[in-house]
């Protein structure tokens, strides 16, 4: 959409607050966005000078725009983050995180059960968390079961199965674990209150826990009940060690989201600590994808949005290194000057970029890891060839029929001697009429190259062409027409006897049959065919090649399909015997087969 465009439609965008979502002409939506003022934040799009190619190239690319008007911009707010982790426009800042997080279940059933799952589902169940870490829920669970007394059966304890002591306690209840509801010597009340206690644990406010303990203790005192007394003590210790491994800031801090912003040209990393009565009890680390060249503002907010929402928090205060905007009154931001907070806040940018290093370790280590025995591979394979270049981009075309019908080609990419399937192309052949081999593969060459061509990508240093001399000259061809000889060189690969040819070579290059190098190119054949017959497998499967028999009136899919299954090629079909053909079809249908073919020949 072009400015002048947009003037015939500026007047009717409404002056309020509310989303705006841009669509391209192929009703696909692009980018969505929130505004305090529509009109003034869509018109911007359009009269500014763009410091980003991807803005532009935004602009470009609208054919329609959408409003939805809300009553405020929190309600903008949250209708965007909404509709951003719905549809994720391409355009938009994009929160890479595709893990299924742990979550704490409290069961909708009496005497509720409680235990680990990662499907939330909408059961009347009271689902805590969720977790960053599988191992972090385990160690809370053992740790409930060493403090807290509630059932892990799968026993079905209504009121009335229990009055017809249909059950009888297990070993937990003698070790200590239970207090045996089954047999109703435990109340709901008193469950209930292991549930509070529970819940106060995982949300790390152990005092009211660590305190009805004590008054547990002194009652068995009290009662000259020291064994059990002496039971609730250990928990007590217990307890009181598990909050001080918590306890990581002052005690002061209370209920805090805390959020460090590292941002690094189109990628950012945001790292999260919710702290809950002075205790971090959740970490997590998030890298998000910019397209827009937003400012780190936005960044930061979108992000706080989004991970509030994916771990529930409802802490009503965010500390921030950078002041942001997050609609809401009753949620304060706070960028702190020094005191714990500060202190949190270092802790979260240490995290987040101990995060940034982890990953580029990975990196160096998956790079070592090419540069090893494939580095050593490819220079191998340059001395044995005489390359000019280490050739660590190769490419392999190969063409594949069924019966000598329905071309089609394909071409598999390798990087340092590994294969880069993302790069993997191929081609439903368009200009060649009937079955020709060197054309099809000239076409296929001829659209690879010219499209990396235009597109300003980068060469093979390798090119291999599955074939004997005839491909290879089709593929040289299809470059010199494009201008582009010499830009990468041309191998062609028998299939038999395995030479390598190169253009204008009048002999072969024969490998010794064991070296590495031709072990290399022998996998890389072998590859292109995989995946060139899978393609061709996958169409035949969809019924997107039409076989030539369905042409002739009269004859269906059906007939069709069941004469090509018994006769295996089209032109055997044609001088089958007649007897044949009307046992499989029938008498009539074989006549209008055997006319068809009569006529094809006359």
């Amino acid at each position: 959409m072009t400015a002048a465009e947009f003037q015939h439609i500026a007047s009717s965008i409404p002056a309020q607050p509310g989303i705006y979502k841009y669509f391209d002409s192929r009703n696909e939506l692009l980018y969505v966005g929130k505004a305090k003022h529509l009109r003034k934040r869509v018109s911007s799009y359009f009269s500014k000078t763009f410091t980003t190619y991807k803005t532009h190239e935004l602009v470009q690319r609208i054919a329609r725009i959408e409003f939805t008007i809300v009553n405020s911009e929190q309600d903008a707010f949250l209708l965007e983050n909404s509709l951003i982790k719905q549809y994720q426009p391409r355009f938009n800042i994009n929160l890479k995180d595709d893990k299924t997080y742990p979550f704490i279940v409290i069961k909708n059933e009496p005497f509720p059960r409680v235990f680990l799952t990662r499907q939330k589902k909408e059961d009347g169940a009271e689902y805590l968390g969720p977790y960053t870490s599988v191992k972090r829920v385990r160690e809370l669970l053992e740790f409930i079961k060493q403090t807290i007394q509630l059932r892990n059966c799968t026993l079905n304890l209504t009121p009335q199965n229990i009055e017809k002591k249909k059950f009888k306690v297990c070993l937990e209840y003698h070790l200590g674990n239970c207090k045996g509801p089954c047999e109703g010597l435990q109340s709901m009340a008193d469950y209930d209150g292991n549930l509070q206690q529970l819940k106060n644990l995982l949300k790390g406010n152990l005092a009211p826990v660590i305190r009805h303990f004590k008054e547990e203790m002194k009652g068995y005192a009290g009662d000259l009940a020291f064994e059990k007394a002496e039971l609730v003590r250990k928990k007590i210790s217990y307890l009181e060690n598990y909050q001080s491994r918590s306890v990581v800031t002052a005690v002061k801090a209370g209920d805090l989201d805390v959020f460090y912003l590292l941002k690094d040209k189109e990628v950012a990393y945001v790292n999260y600590l919710m702290v809950r009565n002075g205790s971090i009890i959740q970490t997590q680390t998030n890298r998000v994808e910019t397209h827009l060249d937003e400012a780190p503002e936005e960044v930061l907010s979108f992000s706080v949005a989004a991970l509030r929402t994916t771990f529930n928090s409802d802490a009503r205060e965010i500390v921030v290194p950078i002041p942001i905007d997050f609609p809401g009154e009753e949620i304060q931001v706070t960028v702190p000057k020094g005191g714990d907070k500060k202190k949190l806040l270092e802790l979260a940018e240490k995290n987040a970029r101990y995060f940034i290093d982890e990953l580029r370790s990975k990196e160096r280590l998956r790079l070592n890891t090419r540069q090893g025995p494939g580095q050593a591979l490819l220079e191998q394979l340059q001395k044995d060839l005489n390359l000019q270049e280490t050739p660590v981009h190769i490419e392999c075309f190969d063409n594949s029929n069924f019966q000598g019908s329905y071309p089609v080609s394909a071409m598999v990419c390798f990087r340092h001697a590994e294969p880069s399937k993302k790069d993997y192309r191929h081609f439903n052949v368009k200009t060649v009429v009937g079955i020709n081999d060197f054309a099809t593969m000239k076409e296929a060459v001829s659209r690879r190259y010219k499209r990396l061509s235009e597109e300003g990508q980068d060469f093979p240093q390798l090119v291999i062409i599955d074939g004997g001399k005839g491909q290879l000259s089709a593929a040289n061809e299809a470059l010199t027409e494009l201008g582009l000889t010499g830009r990468t060189t041309l191998v062609g690969l028998a299939k038999n006897v395995e030479e390598v040819f190169f253009t204008g070579d009048t002999a072969s290059l024969k490998l010794p049959y064991n070296s590495a190098s031709l072990k290399l190119l022998r996998r890389i054949r072998d590859e292109v065919h995989r995946f060139g017959i899978t393609f061709h497998r996958q169409k035949r499967s969809k019924g997107t090649f039409k076989n030539e028999l369905e042409d002739i009136p009269g004859i269906g899919k059906s007939t069709a399909e069941l004469l090509l299954k018994e006769f295996k090629s089209v032109k055997k079909i044609s001088e089958a015997d007649d007897a044949l053909l009307e046992k499989l079809a029938g008498k009539s249908k074989a006549g209008l087969i055997r006319d068809y073919f009569n006529r094809k020949v006359s």
